[in-house]
């Protein structure tokens, strides 16, 4: 799915097909996140739940669903500034509702924008669609 989503966005942004084929290999690439859709000032990004994302309760651990809104909201900064440096500054996550196996998504969305500082919200949903977190962040260009 991911694959034939970069492909198709190519032609519109070859900025989105380097980014995705440059975190291959980072932690992003480790936990196993893919972009579902990139727009300005909005994203989507899902992960199909591995048992090593488990905690010892057989639930999403935690830093897993913070690190989704993490980069979801962070995937939706560096479309902005893809040519720039950009930090997470800060972060508050709102655990509403546990999760087990299954494919989580997460969108993202800009609330305002400064010229060095972006606010945005995210909310993730389990296979049910229920919402499962809910969170805001803060993230500060170093350019």
């Amino acid at each position: 799915m991911t694959e034939q989503w970069f492909i198709k966005q190519a032609d519109q942004s070859g900025s989105i097909t380097r980014l995705a084929e440059a975190a291959k290999s980072t932690f992003w690439g480790y936990i196993g996140c893919e972009v579902v859709k990139a727009e300005e000032n909005k994203s989507t990004i899902c992960l199909e739940v591995q048992p090593h994302h488990l905690n010892l309760f057989q639930l999403v651990h935690g830093g897993v669903l913070a690190t989704m809104l993490d980069n979801a909201m962070a995937l939706v900064v560096m479309q902005a500034f893809p040519a720039e440096k950009t930090v997470t500054a800060q972060m508050n996550v709102h655990y509403l509702k546990s999760a087990g196996l299954g494919v989580l998504t997460c969108e993202a969305e800009l609330i305002h924008r400064s010229q060095r500082t972006f606010t945005l919200e995210g909310r993730l949903y389990g296979d049910d669609g229920e919402l499962l977190v809910w969170g805001s962040g803060s993230y500060r260009r170093l350019s």
